[in-house]
């Protein structure tokens, strides 16, 4: 299964303690595969960085991209700009579709919104992370 995971549940389960880490778990165990672009990577490392410390940052990125569970894609070759509350957020849906992945996993609600539309085009899943969780049975 390949998901794309949304900036804030990466931040979540940075911490040994924090609230997501079973996302962090359920990963090590290979249940799904992380999906990202050099666009999100680069988001992932400045928000941690900001959150905890450029050494965190770096640690995180380095063990994404040492895993075998993971799909990294260079740049997506079409720009759908679906979000137009949040652009910034365009980046994981252009992502999701580019790499055909099963599901994009997030809790922001402009990327959720998404996710009611009906007829959307091109079709994705967008799902949070409560309804993630549930499908990892975790």
């Amino acid at each position: 299964m390949r998901c794309v995971i949304d900036t804030n549940g990466l931040v979540r389960c940075v911490p040994n303690n924090g609230n997501y880490r079973w996302l962090y778990k359920a990963w090590q165990k290979k249940k799904f595969v992380w999906v990202f672009s050099n666009e999100i990577l680069t988001e992932y490392h400045e928000v941690i960085g900001r959150e905890y410390s450029e050494t965190a940052a770096k640690l995180v990125t380095d063990i994404l991209l040492a895993s075998h569970n993971h799909l990294r894609i260079e740049q997506p070759s079409f720009k759908w700009q679906l979000v137009e509350a949040d652009p910034d957020d365009n980046k994981f849906v252009d992502c999701t579709i580019a790499s055909s992945a099963d599901y994009l996993v997030s809790d922001d609600t402009d990327i959720l919104n998404l996710g009611k539309i009906k007829g959307l085009f091109p079709p994705i899943s967008i799902i949070d992370f409560e309804e993630f969780r549930k499908i990892l049975k975790v």
